[in-house]
């Protein structure tokens, strides 16, 4: 016999009817419209545990702040709702970490590795909210080009970097970090 949950009040926006959605679900809410996603596929998860190892021992070391991979929550502002790849999170963030799960504010670094599905999400939608919402600086990896690229936040707008072969070098963190391909 199925059963039904009652919804107190009806959603408002695409962030409302997200909270709905059973813990899990690979979505996203982008400029309040939601974007459902596959799994990532393994190479994409391998190239992620790489980069998280290297940038989570660092922070750890130099007791920084903290780094989160994906699936977590990161709200935005009222109309976007992201599970970045990779978060880092400094000590001095406003932000908030809720107990029932995900992020209320804007995490000072942000990686994401593109898939071919996701291109067009992380080097255009997405990098467009980040940038609206005051990320400090944006890496997206490319694992088919073998690269990243990198964008810091100046005033209101993303600057890029030049693109790098095999690294990531991040002015925030004032570090390089390998990548493997």
């Amino acid at each position: 016999m199925k059963t039904f949950e009652i919804i107190p009040v009806p959603p408002r926006n695409a962030v409302d009817v997200f909270k709905l959605l059973p813990e899990g679900t690979l979505c996203e809410v982008i400029n309040n419209a939601i974007y459902m996603s596959p799994s990532p596929t393994a190479s994409h998860q391998r190239m992620l545990k790489w980069i998280f190892k290297q940038l989570d021992s660092f922070v750890e070391l130099n007791k920084s702040g903290e780094v989160f991979f994906s699936a977590l929550d990161v709200f935005l502002d009222d109309e976007n709702v992201f599970q970045p790849d990779l978060i880092f999170i400094s000590s001095k963030n406003t932000g908030e970490l809720d107990p029932d799960g995900g992020f209320h504010g804007v995490p000072d670094l942000i990686v994401e590795v593109l898939s071919t599905f996701n291109k067009e999400h992380d080097l255009v939608k997405k990098k467009l909210v980040y940038e609206k919402c005051g990320v400090k600086e944006y890496w997206v990896i490319d694992p088919e080009k073998g690269e990243a690229m990198g964008f810091e936040l100046k005033g209101r707008f993303f600057h890029e970097f030049p693109k790098a072969k095999g690294k990531m070098k991040s002015l925030l963190l004032k570090k390089t970090f390998s990548l493997r391909f």
